[in-house]
């Protein structure tokens, strides 16, 4: 298993970078995350959605797909959009420190 080094801490990650341990996460990682993942600045409207995430993620073992971020979290899919440009719930499981969705719609 690949170990990176964030924050002068080793984290354990898969071959493409997603966590594989999310008691390895915190807030100050995500922002991290984030910048890696092309987004320069968590607003509390990004701070919402990475929330959701990380919860639903916590309860149910998986990372949301789009949808269920819709249904379950009421967050708008074309805010996510703005917020997370070009696949939003790849990188809200990344920064979210969750596993890549094995459906993002």
């Amino acid at each position: 298993m690949p170990v990176n080094t964030f924050l002068g801490r080793q984290v354990d990650v898969n071959e493409e970078g997603f966590l594989t341990k999310p008691e390895q996460w915190d807030e100050e990682l995500a922002v991290l995350l984030a910048s890696y993942a092309g987004v320069d600045e968590l607003t509390e409207a990004h701070w919402a959605a990475v929330r959701f995430v990380r919860a639903d993620m916590l309860k149910t073992g998986a990372s949301p797909t789009l949808h269920r971020m819709r249904k379950v979290g009421g967050l708008d899919t074309k805010q996510l959009f703005e917020l997370f440009p070009g696949k939003p719930a790849k990188k809200l499981a990344y920064v979210a420190g969750g596993p890549k969705p094995t459906a993002c719609v």
